[in-house]
């Protein structure tokens, strides 16, 4: 294991039980606890991107706030739904943020979950084209996307400019060269992690995934990894492929810690359904003592597949309690699985 970070979903609730209340303490403290997390020795601070929720929806601004108060760690999202992007647009913010953070932005793209509203897409403005499915869209804004952040001109200038122009044809501004590298794509299946590899985009593999088989989550989702790295080799891509996977991991020190997470010490994986028909795999919670932690880990395959761990953190806890439970694993846990 290379690199540990966490992955936070920015939920907020007017709930008495929550310390995140409102969209603004979502965003702030989404800040401060990447802050933490750098002072920690964590390796990277990533974002779920929903719409139509009460979850954090718009990751430029954020990612470049970010970037503007940390220094080294890794700022990302796992995932941005292409359905609802502007591929240009979002290459313009984009490179922006990594702009601000120095070269340390790591953008995960996806097709997307089901979201809070039907097709809500087409609230944004954009549908397939004929015969084309949603998947098929985000996939394809995905493809024009890697193009512009290749940095090439494409655009035909105005013969007549308000100000001068470089010669050639315009590409997208502003361009931040290397993130065309850094792209990531989350995938479901074993099939869109090599179509995945074939794009030279790295890996994204969440706490579920399609049920292809009926093996354990790890084990199905190793299989995936293993399918990935197969597929990059094959394209020929001469640099190196990067996998992460998502886990929900609790070291129990403290009767905090067995208040909130003691219950899910028994627990294992589940299938359910995404969508109508979609059978998906969902991956179990790990929450024990220090020890016993690192004893399941171990047996873990996929966490041994990959070079990079996120930590889905319990964001509406507050960041102290969140920086808590980063340190927990980093301290006790993260050494064990040959991480630093």
């Amino acid at each position: 294991m290379k690199k540990i970070g966490f992955l936070s979903f920015g939920h907020w609730s007017d709930s008495p039980h929550s310390q995140t209340r409102t969209a603004s303490d979502a965003l702030l403290q989404a800040v401060d606890l990447a802050v933490a997390a750098e002072e920690l020795g964590a390796d990277g601070a990533y974002f779920r991107v929903h719409h139509f929720a009460r979850q954090l929806a718009s990751p430029f601004p954020l990612l470049a706030a970010i970037g503007a108060r940390t220094e080294r760690i890794e700022i990302g999202t796992g995932v941005i739904d292409m359905r609802y992007e502007n591929p240009l647009y979002t290459a313009e913010d984009a490179g922006a943020a990594d702009l601000v953070s120095g070269g340390r932005l790591q953008l995960g793209l996806s097709r997307g979950s089901p979201e809070q509203v039907i097709d809500g897409w087409r609230y944004f403005g954009y549908q397939p084209s004929e015969g084309d499915t949603e998947a098929d869209m985000a996939r394809k804004n995905a493809e024009v996307l890697l193009t512009v952040l290749r940095g090439e001109g494409f655009a035909r200038p105005n013969p007549r400019p308000m100000f001068p122009n470089p010669p050639g044809l315009l590409r997208v501004e502003p361009h931040s060269p290397g993130l065309r590298e850094r792209i990531w794509w989350g995938a479901s299946s074993n099939a869109t992690a090599v179509w995945a590899a074939e794009q030279g985009m790295h890996l994204m593999s969440s706490t579920l995934k399609n049920d292809e088989g009926g093996a354990p989550f790890h084990v199905q989702q190793a299989e995936q990894i293993r399918a990935f790295r197969k597929a990059w080799a094959d394209a020929g891509w001469q640099r190196e492929p990067r996998v992460s996977v998502s886990r929900s991991i609790f070291a129990l020190t403290s009767d905090l810690d067995r208040a909130y997470f003691g219950d899910d010490t028994g627990s294992a994986d589940h299938v359910g359904y995404i969508g109508a028909s979609t059978r998906a795999i969902f991956g179990r919670t790990y929450a024990a003592e220090p020890d016993v932690l690192v004893e399941q880990l171990a047996g873990d395959e996929a966490v041994a597949e990959a070079d990079t761990l996120l930590l889905t953190v319990p964001n509406q806890l507050g960041v102290d309690y969140n920086a808590h439970v980063l340190d927990n694993v980093l301290t006790h846990v993260a050494p064990a699985l040959g991480w630093r």
